[in-house]
């Protein structure tokens, strides 16, 4: 279904939010996004309307998600959930395996095409063939070759990459360990995401036990129940809500 009104009371309900392609529009390198100045004030406000219960839920570090939404500090989950700042401040990291093996298997793939990129983060890996997209099964293959000798580790496909992460850490863990703590405790958990990455998010805040809803941007097969249209219209949909609440 496309999102309503009525499914979402962000004054009331736990507002979860990944960030590339769901708030920023896609780029040509991850660094290169633009963050429109209004988004900033938009999520300032409603962190404030939901009384703190906002958070970003990222593939990224959360050192690159507080440099583009600075002077922002949100609770936020980096790296698929491997390391999460609550929403006083306290930060939690947790075990993830070693990459290096990974990294000297996958760089001679990199150098030999100058349009790849790995991006190297905490316990996950990320192969970005954004400038080379005639590359895309050149990179699957090599990272699922690369991830078939190393263990612990879950292969993702997401817009324009492929990335090996944590196979025991997910987006809907760190939904819900945000969701035991103050101030989200006790709220509906809403998640808007926009590729498979989001998944285990959007399956645990529709589970029975959380109640809440999955949305997701863009096109394409998704457990969420609801599906918004792309990153400019999420960000006219909090615009509008601010609005409301204003």
């Amino acid at each position: 279904m496309h999102l309503q009104n009525h499914d979402y009371d962000f004054a009331a309900d736990a507002l979860f939010l990944d960030f590339d392609n769901t708030l920023v529009d896609f780029a040509p390198l991850p660094e290169s996004v633009v963050v429109p100045p209004d988004l900033i004030t938009s999520l300032q406000y409603l962190q404030q309307a939901a009384s703190g219960a906002l958070a970003i839920v990222s593939g990224r570090p959360l050192t690159q998600i507080d440099h583009f939404l600075a002077p922002l500090r949100l609770p936020a989950a980096g790296v698929h959930g491997a390391e999460r700042r609550s929403a006083d401040g306290r930060m939690t990291q947790l075990p993830v395996p070693d990459i290096e093996r990974l990294l000297m298997y996958l760089q001679p793939l990199a150098a030999q095409h100058a349009g790849l990129l790995l991006e190297v983060k905490r316990g996950a890996l990320a192969l970005h063939y954004r400038r080379a997209p005639h590359l895309e099964q050149i990179c699957v293959q090599a990272m699922s070759e690369a991830l078939a000798h190393e263990p612990g580790f879950a292969l993702l496909r997401g817009s324009m990459v492929v990335e090996a992460k944590a196979a025991d850490i997910s987006k809907g863990d760190a939904i819900a360990a945000f969701m035991n703590e103050a101030p989200f405790a006790g709220r509906r958990p809403l998640f808007i995401g926009d590729d498979i990455t989001d998944e285990a998010g959007f399956a645990w805040v529709q589970s029975p036990s959380a109640g809440g809803l999955g949305i997701k941007v863009g096109p394409g097969p998704s457990l969420a129940r609801a599906r918004i249209a792309n990153p400019a219209a999420v960000r006219s949909m909090l615009a509008q809500v601010l609005e409301q609440q204003r």
